[in-house]
Parts: C-alpha cells; sequence; structure tokens
C-alpha cells in the first residue's frame, strides 16, 4: 500500500478535539492506557498462539519496553504483541463505536480529573497519547505476516491520518508520542519508572526500560549525565498481582489493579483474594465497586469476570463463573484445572466450571454479608465489667458502606431469588426496603420481624411505582391505623422477585393489594361483626354495583382495609397485579386479561350516596376510575371519565 491519507470518523475527530483540549489536567493517565494496550496486545497473541504455535515466531518470550530520546522528544511503548494488518490499524484507529462515543460524551462532567479516568472505560485509551503529543506515529505488523506486511500509521489528532505499507521485521507495534513542549517531563527516566510503577506494577508482562548510569562530562567545567547503557531492566513488579502472597500486595495496589481492569476512577468497596484447593483449585480476586457502570441494564452488555488458566490470559466477561444477578462484580478468576483452549461453550458444560461458579457466588455474598454486618454500628456498648466495646478501624471503615451498594446494585441482587434458588434464603437476608415506619432503604426482612406485632402471622408489603404512590395507597389505611409495619417496594423487578419469594424464616410475605384483608388476631371481635353486619346490609347496592362494573370488576365486595377512601381495588391472591400487567404492556409483552376486584367502604359518604342516586351508573364509574387512578393507573375511557365528573360537578 502506498502512502494514503483518510479521514477520521467524525466521532473520532470529536473525541480528539476534546482530548486535546481538556483532559490535560491529570496527563499521566495516558500512558497507563498505552502499557495496558500493550499488554492486551500481548495477552491476545497468548491466547491465538494456543492453536497456532507459529505465531511467537522466533520472539516467544512476551515484553513491553519503554523507551525515550530527548533530541527527537520522543517517548514510544512498544509491545512484541498480536500487532495490526494494515486494514486493522486503519479500523481501529480511524473509528470507533459510535455509541462508545456518545456514551462518552454524555458522562462528561466538566471535572478534568474524574473526566480524563473515563477514557479507558469506554475503549478510546490510545487516543489519550494526545493529551501529550502533537503527532503520533503507530508501527505494527500482525503477527503471522510477512516482514513487508507491516504498517504505519501516522496523525496529529486534527481531521484525518495517513497510513502506508511499511517493511517491519518484529511483529507487534510501536507507538511513538512525538511531545509537545508542555509535556518534556516524560522524556525523564525517573518520571517514568514512577508513573509505571503508580498505575501499571500490576500488569504481568515485564515492562523494560534500558538502564541509565551516571557519565562525567568529558569537557572540563561542564556538567555530567546520566547516559543510557544498552542494558535492559524491568521496572515492575512483572507478576501477576492475583498470584502473590495476600500479605505483599498493599491495599494501594490493590486499589490500583481494580481500577486497571475496570476502568473506573472510584476505589471498590470491598474486594476477596483467595486460593482455593480441594477438587477444583482457583484462585480468585473479586471486587465489587462503589458506583454502577453506565452499562449495568444493557442486556445485550457482556458482563463477567476475567478468566485465566495457569495465568494464560483466555478471555474478558467470562460469563459463565457467575450468575447474571451479580453481573456487577469485577476480577480475576485464575483455575488450575481448565484446559488452555477452553471456550465459551466449553464453559458451559465444564463442571470445573460450575464448581468456580458456585464458590465464586458465595464469595461475592459473604462479602455482603460482612458489609452488611457492619452498615451500622450503635454507640459502643459498656459490659459488665465497666469496660466499653472497642470498635475497630477496620470495622468502622465498613460503615455505611451496604447502604451505599444497596443504592447502586440493590434491583440487581433482587434478580437473585428467581435465579438462584441455592442461595435464595441469604438473598432474601441482604434485601432492604422502605416501609411505613421508613423512608429510607434500609429495613431489612429480619429488622420486619423483630419488630412484629404481637399475634402479627405475616409480612405485609406493597408494590408501587414510586414511594409516594406506595406511602399514600388506599390500601394502607387499616395498616397505618392500627399501627402494623408495611414494606414499601418501588424497584419494577419487586413484582417480579417476590413471585419466588412467599415466606422469610417461616413467616409468609402477603402483598396488601392481593386477596382479601385478613388481620387475624390483630382484628377484635367487635371490628369482626360490625364488618359482616355492614356487608350484610349493602348486599342490595353491591348486587347494583357488580351488575353496573362486570365488565370492569371480576368481583365487588365491602372492605375492612380502608378508613378514609371510597373504594380501592385488588386482585385475588392467585391473580397477577395490576402494576405487574402495566409493566408487562408497557414492556411490550402480553399480560393476561384478568379484572381487579373493586373494595368499597360502606362508611365512605360517597359510597353511601350510592343507594337510591339517580347517578349510580355514573357513580359506580367514577369509584372505579379513581380507585385504578390511586394505584397508578390509568382509567380505560379518560375521556368518559372527565365527562362524567364534570356531569357530577355541573
Amino acid at each position: 500500500m502506498s502512502k494514503q491519507t483518510l479521514s477520521f470518523q467524525a466521532e473520532v475527530a470529536q473525541l480528539l478535539h476534546l482530548v486535546t483540549h481538556s483532559l490535560y489536567s491529570n496527563q499521566e493517565i495516558f500512558l497507563r492506557e498505552l502499557i495496558s494496550n500493550a499488554s492486551d496486545a500481548c495477552d491476545k497473541l497468548r491466547f491465538e498462539a494456543l492453536n497456532n504455535n507459529a505465531l511467537y515466531e522466533d520472539a516467544p518470550n512476551l515484553e513491553v519496553r519503554v523507551s525515550f530520546d530527548k533530541d527527537a522528544k520522543t517517548l514510544t511503548i512498544q509491545d512484541n504483541g498480536i500487532g495490526m494488518s494494515a486494514q486493522e490499524a486503519i479500523d481501529h484507529l480511524g473509528t470507533i463505536a459510535k455509541s462508545g462515543t456518545k456514551d462518552f460524551m454524555g458522562k462528561l462532567t466538566g471535572d478534568q480529573k474524574a473526566d480524563a479516568q473515563l477514557i479507558g472505560q469506554f475503549g478510546v485509551g490510545f487516543y489519550s497519547g494526545f493529551i501529550v503529543a502533537d503527532k503520533i506515529t503507530v508501527e505494527s505488523r500482525r503477527a503471522g505476516l510477512k516482514a513487508d506486511e507491516g504498517v504505519r500509521w501516522v496523525s496529529g489528532g486534527a481531521g484525518d491520518f495517513e497510513v502506508e505499507t511499511i517493511n517491519r521485521p518484529a511483529r507487534g507495534t510501536s507507538v511513538i508520542l512525538h511531545l509537545r513542549d508542555d509535556a518534556s517531563e516524560y522524556l525523564n527516566a525517573w518520571k517514568l519508572k514512577q508513573v509505571i510503577g503508580k498505575y501499571s506494577d500490576h500488569i504481568s508482562l515485564p515492562i523494560l526500560m534500558e538502564k541509565e548510569e551516571w557519565k562525567e562530562s568529558e569537557k572540563e567545567g561542564e556538567p555530567g549525565g546520566m547516559v543510557k547503557t544498552g542494558e535492559w531492566e524491568t521496572v515492575n513488579k512483572a507478576s501477576a498481582l492475583w498470584t502473590r502472597p495476600k500479605k505483599d500486595i498493599t491495599e494501594e495496589q490493590y486499589q490500583e489493579f481494580y481500577k486497571a481492569i475496570s476502568h473506573d476512577h472510584e476505589n471498590p468497596l470491598t474486594w476477596a483474594h483467595n486460593r482455593v484447593e480441594g477438587n477444583t483449585e482457583y484462585t480468585q480476586l473479586l471486587y465489587i465497586p462503589a458506583k454502577a457502570p453506565f452499562d449495568l441494564w444493557n442486556r445485550d452488555k457482556k458482563a463477567g469476570v476475567k478468566l485465566y488458566v495457569k495465568r494464560v490470559f483466555i478471555m474478558d466477561d467470562a460469563e459463565a463463573l457467575m450468575p447474571s444477578y451479580l453481573r456487577f462484580v469485577k476480577g480475576v478468576i485464575d483455575s488450575s484445572d481448565l484446559p488452555l483452549n477452553v471456550s465459551r461453550e466449553l464453559l458451559q458444560e465444564s463442571r470445573d466450571v460450575r464448581s468456580i461458579r458456585e464458590g465464586s457466588t458465595k464469595r461475592v455474598l459473604s462479602m455482603l454479608e460482612d458489609l452488611a454486618k457492619h452498615d451500622k454500628h450503635d454507640a459502643p456498648a459498656e459490659g459488665a465489667d465497666g469496660v466499653t466495646d472497642v470498635v475497630s478501624e477496620e470495622d468502622k471503615a465498613k460503615e455505611g458502606k451496604y447502604t451505599a451498594f444497596y443504592a447502586e446494585f440493590g434491583a440487581v441482587l433482587k434478580e437473585g431469588l428467581g435465579e438462584d434458588f441455592a442461595n435464595r434464603e441469604r438473598l432474601a437476608k441482604l434485601l432492604r426496603f422502605a416501609s411505613t415506619t421508613s423512608d429510607a432503604v434500609s429495613v431489612g426482612f429480619a429488622d420486619y420481624k423483630a419488630r412484629m406485632k404481637e399475634g402479627q402471622e405475616a409480612i405485609y408489603y406493597i408494590t408501587a411505582d414510586t414511594l409516594a404512590a406506595a406511602k399514600n395507597s388506599p390500601q394502607l389505611e387499616v395498616f397505618k391505623k392500627k399501627g402494623i409495619e408495611v414494606l414499601l417496594m418501588t424497584d419494577r423487578v419487586d413484582e417480579w422477585a417476590l413471585n419466588y419469594l412467599h415466606d422469610f424464616d417461616g413467616t409468609p410475605l402477603q402483598s396488601v393489594a392481593k386477596g382479601a384483608v385478613d388481620l387475624g388476631k390483630l382484628q377484635d371481635e367487635a371490628e369482626k361483626k360490625a364488618a359482616e353486619e355492614a356487608a350484610e346490609a349493602f348486599k342490595p347496592v353491591l348486587a347494583k354495583l357488580k351488575e353496573a362494573l362486570k365488565d370492569k370488576a371480576e368481583d365487588v365486595r365491602v372492605t375492612t382495609r380502608l378508613v378514609d377512601s371510597p373504594a380501592c381495588l385488588v386482585v385475588q391472591d392467585d391473580g397477577m397485579s395490576t402494576q405487574l400487567a402495566r409493566m408487562l404492556k408497557q414492556a411490550g409483552q402480553k399480560a393476561p386479561e384478568t379484572k381487579p376486584v373493586l373494595e368499597v367502604n360502606a362508611e365512605h359518604p360517597l359510597v353511601k350516596k350510592l343507594d337510591g342516586s339517580v347517578h349510580f351508573h355514573d357513580l359506580a364509574h367514577i369509584l372505579f376510575d379513581q380507585a385504578l387512578l390511586a394505584e397508578g393507573g390509568l382509567p380505560e375511557d379518560p375521556a368518559a371519565y372527565v365527562k362524567r365528573v364534570n356531569a357530577l360537578l355541573a
């Protein structure tokens, strides 16, 4: 290919403008990104070479080299990984996924340091080189191609780039940064080693730099300086972090490793690093993030931990190693038993993989249980001996972390009730909700049970679209009157998840919007008798209501659950709630055609007016539609509802 000039994809040009004009406050992240890319290229070669050992050519030892030339003002990051063909250079360096750029732009906050950290998260790390360079030259040859099939790619970071075929004997890629004057500090070995140590110490490949030594000037009166010796030395630990003993790894190193594999700029909430031995041997280093990723709810996005086999990188996002409801977990699993040529299909069938998945799931749940246990501490208690209990610094550091976790990932965790039967009881203990006694999403089932009223036989809950709708639901009126706590569930997943959880620790869960209200021992005999008498006296009106609403309501009955409202809608015990039916229809899915039950408050003035009213038919339909509105629904015919109300008002 002779030299040709091509234009960047429009989104790349937009991104480059941003990089070169805005993200300069945290310059050093460019080196982290380029070394990370070089390491990935070596991992890809190692993986492809499993089936074609010839790809190693005459250089089986994979490495990354960092060098600089003060006179030319260039910094070079070179790897002997998989490399690129000419077409791959055009495709990979001239275009990026449109959605990735759009999401990247949408996440920018104006905080330069935070914005700079987003670069790697959106797969655009290469372009961070333009933070310090006014021109970048990339020379590469894909493993397996001939020496004369190398490629040179050059761009000044404006609207276009040049690409041509070159002769390149060595496979792999060299990224040559032509540094701007204000980035000359990166032409210094000490500075480069400091940045590599900070961001890239965990890279399992050796990162090499040329040794320097002090040399006196041969001219009298002139200062000496550092000169290169021609020998190369490893400047990182060059061993996978998860293979090192825990006692040799600092908290900062764990945190930096997390940031490198997750492209998250915040520290994780917690992590677990363990060597598991037994029938299946593997090492796990698992992290729980502090913030949900932007694509947490994107069902097409692959999620999962990184899989290594005997320290050889196999794949990102090994979904088979972690259940879907824990898709937010980041980390590494390194197996000693899986074959090196393991495929995604084989992962689904392997007994060893099932064992790893079960063990890793339990480890994550243990981390969450530990956070939940330390989520809030009462004041240190004074023992019988007069000595106040001491809360350790480690325990203090965990306070509030579970609340933070649940705010980000609680809705995802609930998916586990339907996906993970084996751990359902453990998951139930980790769930938190608002309630009629607390707007904060902090009430667990165990907390609720501990303060149940004497004689209460069920855990009561209600589902709604919003907290306000739940708190103000007419169905709560009798519970509020009697001081019975009700859990308020407002996540869209709640309706689905509760289908798989019928009781907690032997106590049944009861929706206040399903079935007839039965407060059992909490309702005294006088109340029961009064309700029965009211229902008997109201029978003629009920019969007329059933006839008027036969197309809308399955049944009409007198209720004991209402205090201030005239009516409410409920469904039968085994029926689908109206909220779930609405959600299915909004998602374009079919919902069974079921009719709700209308319950009326025989003591309400509006209901009393029904008897003998000339507007009986209109009042009946208004009662039904208002009950529908109160629970967040809409009348089937809004215009007819408005017309009826206006007629009565007039």
